[in-house]
């Protein structure tokens, strides 16, 4: 994600200050910027209207992963935004829907953990 991380140093913006635009932890973020893990659309929205550009300037639709296997090492290349057809044995669609899934709990974590805080003020 060169794109996105060459702009967010141009504006000076830390990768902390850019997981909390998406809800998420700094690690989670720098996997994103990273292309570990994958970017959202509603997450490209936010860190696009942050940054102050159109989506189109920092998306990149070709988003890789390495998946190991015991079988082999190899290399998946998608541009559909999932980032493998077959995990080890998994489905793309299950994991698709964990992956949304997990996203979810995150957003969840993040707000209570902001309504703790309130509480204890």
């Amino acid at each position: 994600m060169e794109k996105l991380r060459n702009l967010r140093k141009q504006r000076g913006y830390t990768q902390e200050y850019m997981s909390k635009i998406i809800s998420t932890d700094v690690s989670n973020y720098s996997r994103k910027e990273n292309d570990e893990v994958r970017i959202y659309d509603d997450e490209w929205e936010k860190l696009a209207k942050a940054l102050g550009v159109p989506v189109e300037e920092i998306k990149e639709e070709k988003q890789t992963a390495i998946v190991h296997n015991s079988h082999d090492n190899t290399t998946f290349n998608g541009n559909s935004g999932s980032y493998f057809n077959n995990f080890n044995g998994i489905p793309n669609s299950i994991v698709e829907n964990l992956q949304s899934y997990i996203k979810i709990l995150e957003e969840k974590i993040v707000t209570l953990m902001e309504e703790n805080e309130r509480l204890k003020k």
